[in-house]
């Protein structure tokens, strides 16, 4: 019987304080990795520059990244130590994606609120 690889998303908050060059070397790293594990990485976006909801090591601002992938769950391990120990980065999060559950939006969700408190007006709604 066949089994489907697993689907993971990996949402990455990186430092807007580190340069383009370093956040993009990041980036490849982790697709590097992926592959080197014999996964595939099946959508890759940049959501760009965007505020946080609060402030992560006094930042307001992050650079937005998604990540699906298919690997081994060892993969999710090496993943994990690696965005730890890695400056530029705020925030990571991996989810495991149930089957069923809708495909990612082709671009990024609207912003909803920031990190100084003021609320982002909703697309389509007045200020």
């Amino acid at each position: 019987m066949s089994r489907d690889p697993i689907l993971y998303d990996l949402v990455l908050l990186l430092s807007a304080e580190a340069d383009e060059e370093t956040r993009t070397n990041l980036v490849g790293e982790i697709e590097t990795m992926i592959a080197a594990a014999d996964g595939t990485v099946t959508r890759k976006q940049a959501w760009g520059q965007r505020p946080t909801t609060y402030r992560i090591n006094h930042q307001t601002e992050a650079d937005y990244h998604l990540l699906q992938f298919t690997g081994p769950t060892s993969l999710l391990e090496s993943l994990s130590h690696t965005l730890r120990i890695a400056d530029s980065v705020l925030r990571f999060r991996i989810i495991k994606v149930v089957p069923g559950t809708p495909e990612a939006p082709d671009s990024a969700p609207p912003i909803l609120a920031t990190a100084s408190g003021v609320t982002a007006a909703v697309e389509g709604e007045a200020a």
